[in-house]
């Protein structure tokens, strides 16, 4: 049985992503890159889908965990009867793809165990292995490899890697494993202290340039963090979550497959980077963007691979008992097929403050944009499947709506000084506000008082937050106001919003998740907006007491069952700390000092 979700950590090399449970299993790991077969899927599963766990034999009396400093270099302290040490987990950052853990004595002694079990293909294939030296061991299946160096002996029990051995104060002792294509020579192993103080001080230089952000910096240097491990470094891409299948609702069937790249979830993650100062992300990011929607614009996706690729084929995988029964478990996402127009509004957003920020043009962006601001004119009309990707029918969203006008506002205000960029900045102004006349006249309920989810419903959806977030209309606009009122009275659930009422919206599905924790994150943001920074600090302050005791958190939670749901750890999620501390920062600096304060 895995986990709680929330009792993991997250290792990572801006390539691929580990998670290790507080008792030391490492449960989850693809490889070579995020969205590559597991070869640990215990978390979907048991053990024999594979998982490695390192921790002592005896019973532990306290475990205490940290990441050192502003890095991703975890470490797990264990005390036993007989002494304390403690486990360093690490990615190394660079060119290879490798999994280090070091163990070291503390004080007195500790009996420690290590149990490997390596499967492919999700937990499917048990590979052939064999000892290359008395401390290295191979294991291959098909295409892939695994490399094995230790400085304590191993040995095979029922296709497990085991090992006992015992660490005094002073003592330390290694595991390094590594992938590599099958076919190729068997690579040397690296130097392990290298790789740990590489590592440890490549992580310490990206967060020391994070700026000060007041009483939160140390929350949002580790949302920072978080979100640059869930970058592919090759390409520039951003995975919206390094897991699959982690379910919004424990033994349903709303598990999705999170290991690509979002259009809308990569905007928000650039917008967060940029937010902090950080241009370069930014940078690499636009190129992927350049490149993943470069062609007919009717072929735009709302997302793609790490390097873009496009197809994305939703299957499951029957052998996988799923996260506690959750059942099915999939791989790929069919929503790479669906239309939702409000990705077109949040790349131009991420655009224009790209450019405000002192990015410099790219020369292909405005050929690109030339092309899909027609044929987002063209199709704003049309239903979609909108924001929460629901898979029971095409509606006319308003959020959708709000976001066309988004890219239309956008694109206006970026449209250059010749006379033919003024007559097409000109023509965006017009689109855009012909997009807030009609979203104003049939988004509202049947009285006319206040926003609803989609054209025609009675349904409230927290994606309306985002009419004052985005500058649609005024945050003291009476309809947002009256429509800010019915999300508070019908979505608030022990304090943190859903994102809409699955019991009563016909969305495809089975009812009933958690509640969505960056809905509550825009909920904040609006407060802020409002001159409600109290109410904001209080719900933000609700919020961070939710991550766990590494400062993580997945993409919902159940207030009743005081658990976190869904993929993990969730982009959106980070994004919401680092933005709302953001805000409410700013609203805290007089206005003398506001551009002190960013």
């Amino acid at each position: 049985m895995p986990a709680p979700i929330e009792d993991y950590a997250l290792l990572g090399n801006c390539r691929s992503a580990a998670l290790v449970s507080r008792d030391g299993s490492l449960d989850w790991l693809c490889l070579p890159r995020f969205d590559a077969p597991a070869v640990f899927a215990a978390l979907l599963g048991n053990e024999e889908n594979g998982r490695w766990r390192l921790a002592p034999c005896d019973p532990v009396e306290l475990s205490e965990r940290q990441y050192l400093q502003d890095t991703l270099v975890l470490e797990t302290t264990y005390t036993t009867a007989t002494g304390r040490a403690r486990v360093l987990d690490l990615m190394p950052l660079g060119d290879a793809n490798s999994v280090i853990r070091i163990v070291e004595g503390l004080a007195g002694e500790t009996n420690f165990e290590m149990d490997l079990v390596m499967r492919f293909d999700y937990g499917r294939s048990v590979p052939w292995v064999e000892k290359l030296d008395p401390l290295t061991l191979s294991a291959v299946a098909g295409p892939d490899r695994l490399i094995l160096c230790s400085t304590v002996s191993t040995h095979a029990r029922d296709h497990h890697t085991v090992s006992r051995f015992r660490v005094a104060a002073g003592e330390r002792h290694s595991f390094s494993l590594r992938h590599q294509p099958s076919h190729l020579p068997v690579q040397p192993d690296c130097d392990i202290s290298d790789a740990l103080e590489r590592t440890l001080g490549r992580w310490q230089a990206f967060a020391d340039r994070c700026p000060d952000v007041g009483r939160y910096s140390a929350q949002v240097r580790r949302s920072l963090l978080t979100l640059k491990a869930m970058t592919y470094a090759p390409t520039g891409g951003i995975v919206a979550a390094v897991t699959t299948s982690l379910p919004e609702r424990v033994g349903g069937e709303r598990n999705w497959d999170y290991r690509y790249c979002w259009l809308r979830d990569a905007t928000m993650t650039l917008l967060a980077f940029m937010n902090l100062g950080y241009f370069d992300e930014a940078q690499a990011w636009r190129e992927w963007l350049l490149r993943s929607v470069a062609g007919n614009p009717e072929q735009m996706q709302i997302m793609y691979g790490l390097a873009g690729e496009r197809d994305l084929q939703e299957y499951s995988l029957p052998w996988l008992a799923g996260y506690e029964h959750s059942q099915p478990v999939r791989v790929g996402n069919a929503a790479a097929g669906q239309r939702q127009l409000d990705i077109y509004g949040e790349v131009a957003d991420a655009m224009a403050q790209a450019i405000k920020g002192g990015l410099p043009r790219h020369p292909r962006s405005s050929a690109i944009a030339r092309l899909i601001m027609p044929y987002v004119e063209s199709i704003w009309r049309e239903p979609d499947e909108g924001i929460w990707e629901v898979r029971g029918g095409t509606q006319h969203f308003v959020h959708s709506k709000v976001m066309a006008w988004v890219a239309f506002d956008r694109a206006a205000g970026l449209a250059g000084t010749t006379e033919e960029d003024r007559e097409r900045g000109q023509h965006y102004r017009h689109v855009a506000d012909e997009i807030r006349r009609e979203v104003c006249e049939r988004g509202l309920d049947a009285q006319g008082r206040f926003f609803v989810q989609a054209y025609g419903s009675e349904e409230m959806d927290a994606s309306l937050l985002q009419i004052a977030l985005t500058g649609f209309l005024p945050a003291d606009d009476p309809r947002f106001l009256r429509t800010l009122e019915q999300i508070e009275q019908r979505l608030l659930k022990n304090g943190l919003l859903m994102r809409y009422d699955s019991d009563s919206c016909s969305d495809g599905l089975t009812p009933g998740e958690g509640t969505f924790l960056v809905c509550s994150f825009w909920l904040a943001d609006v407060y802020v907006l409002l001159g409600r920074e109290a109410e904001a600090q209080a719900l933000y302050e609700r919020l961070l007491g939710l991550c766990n005791e590494v400062g993580l958190l997945a993409e919902q939670y159940d207030p009743a069952g005081k658990r976190m749901l869904g993929n993990f750890p969730q982009a959106f999620s980070h994004i919401g700390i680092i933005n709302t501390a953001l805000n409410l920062h700013r609203a805290e600096c007089p206005a003398r000092d506001r551009a002190r304060c960013g």
